[in-house]
């Protein structure tokens, strides 16, 4: 696996910075790492533009005393924050980074992006790490029930599956019952991680049986199936699907059977606690929904 990190490098251009970011440290994961800021709500629509309003107007309103919601916490943070992350918000939390590193630029964060039972593994396990940010509850569970979570975790987005094909969908998938039909090759995540939990709820919803060629770790991986031509079909979230170029997305009914809670939570035993506190918070904040809801994330 391999640890990103996103360093304070303001006197160069965003493009160029991001050129610059080094990995090569222990706890990560390989990635898609195409991102643009334009393209991210390409695909979506009228739901984006919701998304959008839905997700600002909730920070604006969240219960939470209104310092912890004040990106202007950020200004004096200084440090390494480590940040372990559900795959699935890879794209989204590098644009918030850049955003948190501009107003605090003497802190560096580090992206640790992988399955988030992975995740929860190695921080259960002793990885050092100050925060963490999970794709389902039960995953979260699994942290909070070892003591390892400092305070009680908060729900700060959700995401729905689609049926990622082949851009221009050749094959004319409409729905998952397309997906049972002899010789459609699927892939679909590892049960175990969320968003293979997601798509055997709605697979069980559907009454179908689909058989997937292979299993794969994280929601990146399933869609790097479809995008190299390895398979006809991945279940993955609709946030991964509409930000790649090389694929389409599919809405099916029985998505609305398995949507995603994202949890987000300081960890007990953070080398930066303060660090953690301040991205925690900025995620929380207005300017962090704004972007979330930019990359297709549904307000809670």
């Amino acid at each position: 696996m391999m640890l990103r990190t996103v360093s304070p490098l303001r006197r160069l251009g965003r493009g160029d910075a991001r050129a610059a970011r080094t990995s090569g440290a222990r706890w990560s994961t390989d990635r898609s790492r195409d991102r643009v800021r334009g393209r991210a709500g390409r695909g979506i629509g009228a739901l984006a533009a919701a998304a959008a309003l839905a997700v600002v107007a909730l920070a604006a309103c969240t219960s939470q005393p209104p310092s912890s919601r004040d990106p202007s916490a950020a200004s004096g943070v200084t440090g390494t924050i480590t940040v372990f992350a559900a795959a699935s918000l890879t794209d989204v939390f590098e644009e918030i980074a850049e955003d948190f590193e501009a107003a605090s630029p003497g802190a560096r964060l580090e992206f640790n992006f992988a399955g988030s039972s992975a995740l929860a593994t190695q921080i259960n396990e002793g990885a050092p790490a100050d925060v963490f940010a999970a794709a389902s509850p039960a995953t979260m569970k699994t942290v909070t029930d070892a003591g390892n979570a400092d305070g009680e975790p908060v729900v700060f987005v959700r995401n729905q599956l689609v049926i990622a094909v082949e851009a221009g969908n050749p094959l004319g998938i409409t729905g998952l019952a397309d997906l049972a039909e002899p010789g459609v090759t699927v892939a679909l995540c590892a049960e175990q991680v969320p968003c293979g939990a997601a798509a055997k709820t709605a697979i069980e919803a559907s009454g179908l049986t689909i058989t997937p060629v292979s299993y794969e770790e994280n929601v990146r991986a399933a869609l790097s199936k479809v995008s190299l031509g390895e398979v006809d079909a991945a279940l993955v979230y609709r946030t991964d699907a509409i930000i790649h170029d090389g694929v389409e997305a599919v809405e099916f009914p029985e998505s609305a059977e398995a949507i995603n809670d994202y949890l987000i939570a300081v960890l007990t035993d953070a080398p930066n606690k303060p660090g953690a506190e301040a991205f925690v918070a900025w995620v929380l904040s207005s300017d962090g929904a704004a972007v979330l809801a930019r990359y297709g994330f549904q307000q809670p």
